[in-house]
């Protein structure tokens, strides 16, 4: 094959590829929330199964999938209200004394700053926020549209998985049809084997989340801070946001660490969340999810930082699981190919 047979080829990829992507862009109200609901239904797929099992009809099993979900998310966040409403007293008592140390070290520190200037930067401050309420509104405002869209989004992703859970294999046999007849049966075996692989994706990133937030838990108890076991809780479900719940919940530790027992156990802190999201980054993640999707820890590290390059948290989010339900299906179109690695996988 010539070079410029292979060029026209590869542009027309090319050219495929950009136009999913402007496609995705420009409907991203409803694809990603779409893709949220894939990723539920494979987490929740093993329960979905179990509930089948017991001849629950598929409605009922999907809806029971979806309500021991939210039972779970509730019962965290019951944890969490609960520490903090036992433990509000003392830590608005040490915040206010922190606050008062700060300002003693301010005056008497190496900056020098007396009370009329901390009251003068104060008056600009309030100035400011006088003058800019205007901008202030149209914040909110803002702020105000993006949670609308984030639980209008919320809402069609439990519906779609919803839909999926009690009958998704329908829908896809349904897509499937759209195959010419002689790839149909190559494509429901590929397309088996992604999911099988999407499935074993989910469960390893529960096992991320749950060492991320036993990492932050044994740093919270050996520095003795308030309400450990709610922070444990907002690790593990901060965990599945890529970058950004790692940097909320060590945010949050090293803010407690710092208010209680002053800024050398905020520095331990801050040092037990770095590491825990080294390890998370360069090690957890590359190499358990990279063992669960069939995928080198070098593409899985690649993939995240492209992910995370071309589109943010979401593209962080999404680029695995899209790595390892393509490299599956793919895989699965050979059936040599597929039986072959099946027996490799089985000898390891």
């Amino acid at each position: 094959m010539t070079a410029s047979d292979w060029a026209w080829r590869v542009l027309v990829v090319a050219g495929f590829v950009a136009l999913l992507w402007w496609l995705l862009q420009y409907f991203s109200a409803v694809a990603v929330p779409l893709a949220v609901a894939v990723l539920l239904t494979a987490l929740l797929t093993p329960l979905n199964g179990l509930l089948r099992g017991w001849n629950w009809p598929p409605a009922l099993a999907a809806a029971g999938c979806l309500l021991v979900m939210a039972l779970v998310v509730a019962g965290v966040f019951l944890l969490v209200g609960a520490q903090i409403a036992r433990e509000w007293p003392e830590l608005w008592t040490k915040s206010l004394e922190a606050f008062h140390t700060l300002l003693n070290w301010l005056a008497s520190g190496p900056l020098h700053i007396d009370q009329a200037q901390l009251d003068g930067f104060l008056s600009q401050v309030t100035d400011w926020f006088n003058n800019s309420s205007a901008e202030l509104a149209a914040a909110a405002a803002h702020a105000g549209v993006g949670v609308g869209h984030f639980f209008a989004g919320l809402a069609i992703a439990l519906i779609a998985a919803f839909f999926f859970l009690a009958s998704g294999r329908q829908i896809w046999a349904a897509t499937t049809t759209l195959v010419p007849r002689h790839y149909e049966v190559a494509t429901a075996r590929a397309s088996q084997r992604g999911w099988a692989s999407l499935v074993s994706y989910m469960r390893a990133q529960v096992l991320v989340a749950l060492v991320d937030a036993l990492g932050i838990l044994i740093g919270a108890l050996a520095l003795q801070l308030p309400i450990p076991w709610a922070l444990f809780a907002l690790t593990f479900v901060t965990a599945f946001v890529p970058v950004i719940g790692a940097v909320l919940a060590g945010t949050v530790a090293c803010a407690l660490a710092l208010v209680t027992h002053g800024p050398a156990s905020a520095l331990i802190m801050l040092g037990i969340t770095v590491a825990v999201m080294e390890t998370e980054g360069h090690f957890l993640q590359p190499i358990l999810l990279g063992r669960a999707v069939s995928l080198h820890p070098l593409a899985v590290l690649i993939g995240l930082a492209v992910g995370a390059t071309l589109a943010g948290i979401v593209g962080a989010l999404l680029v695995i699981p899209v790595l390892a339900f393509s490299v599956a299906f793919i895989r699965g179109l050979d059936p040599s190919r597929f039986d072959a690695d099946l027996q490799v996988e089985l000898r390891e």
